[in-house]
């Protein structure tokens, strides 16, 4: 057993489906699978469950996983701190965030970042949640501040906001905020409009949410810039469904108009998102002390668009180890 077979194995826990896993380690699915295979036979037991869905691991294999786990995260966190000592530099971190959080609080993070962390060298990717989380399994970054995160093996995540999104038209020209007339979901249907692409948070809320009230929407463009979404909103093309962050400098400019959505609002929920198998952070808790801070005046600067959750009420490094303990747990 090595730490390659460890590593494999664990993704493929994590994603439960092989070809993807493949994908995401840049192996070949049949190398793979070898590997798999060798690590069974060393440890002369059965490590993964094939069905349709894909794979999951069998008793003896969640225990090689909660332990593959444990040696990772040692590896990793030993890696840093030789790293630190031999080269005397600041402890490097990768924090992904969405573009609209970035324009909101996105400058405020970078000063406060610099100001309090020192010590820290504090890199920022800006991302759409899909990426942002694919990103993380990859361990291309390390934190990230992401949207609709659903559960799954290998990641911790605690809720901090929950936000409306916002249905964005042409402007009339004139600095405004956000209109005071909101308009019914079902209105959306009467509206040409352009949404992101087909794995996006965004679009599947909209979709889902006229499928169960039995709407038509009327989608005439799919695109994935989102500075292309708001040119062709601006000229009239198209209508869209957006985050505020997304849209307040056209909206104060009055190129962009929006409004409340309501009967339904459509609301998302802003996480925190760590891996499970990245080692302890030297400065962590300063750094998620310093993200709940930005995420309370994120909150504050949506007004009525946003609950802060109750995640916040707590340090969220204490809320991480009680996750990280339960996902341990046998």
């Amino acid at each position: 057993m090595n730490l390659r077979q460890l590593q494999y194995f664990a993704r493929i826990v994590e994603t439960g489906n092989i070809t993807r896993a493949a994908e995401q380690l840049f192996v070949a699915q049949p190398a793979l699978g070898l590997q798999i295979r060798q690590l069974e036979q060393a440890l002369g037991v059965s490590l993964l469950s094939r069905h349709s869905r894909g794979v999951s691991p069998t008793r003896a294999g969640q225990v090689l996983y909660e332990r593959a786990c444990e040696i990772l995260r040692l590896v990793d966190e030993t890696e840093r701190q030789v790293t630190a000592a031999g080269r005397l530099e600041r402890e490097g971190i990768v924090l992904g965030l969405t573009n609209g959080f970035s324009n909101l609080v996105g400058r405020r993070l970078v000063l406060q970042a610099r100001r309090d962390l020192p010590a820290v060298n504090l890199s920022l990717v800006e991302e759409r949640s899909l990426l942002l989380v694919d990103a993380l399994e990859r361990h291309e970054i390390d934190i990230a501040l992401a949207y609709e995160v659903h559960e799954r093996p290998g990641l911790l995540r605690v809720p901090l906001v929950e936000e409306e999104l916002l249905f964005v038209s042409q402007g009339d020209g004139k600095a405004s905020g956000v209109l005071d007339a909101p308009i019914e979901f079902s209105d959306l249907a009467a509206r040409a409009l352009v949404l992101p692409g087909q794995r996006d948070g965004v679009r599947q809320q909209v979709l889902t949410t006229a499928k169960r009230l039995a709407l038509n929407l009327n989608v005439t463009i799919d695109v994935s810039s989102i500075s292309m979404m708001k040119n062709l909103v601006a000229h009239g093309d198209a209508a869209a469904v957006m985050p505020y962050g997304n849209a307040i400098e056209d909206i104060e400019r009055g190129r962009l108009a929006g409004r409340r959505i309501v009967n339904p609002a459509l609301k998302r929920t802003l996480y925190l998102v760590r891996s499970l198998r990245r080692a302890h952070f030297k400065y962590e808790e300063e750094l998620l002390e310093l993200l709940a801070a930005v995420c309370e005046a994120f909150a504050a600067q949506l007004g009525p668009l946003a609950r802060r959750l109750e995640a916040l009420d707590q340090p969220i490094s204490r809320t991480l180890e009680t996750l990280k303990h339960g996902a341990a747990a046998p």
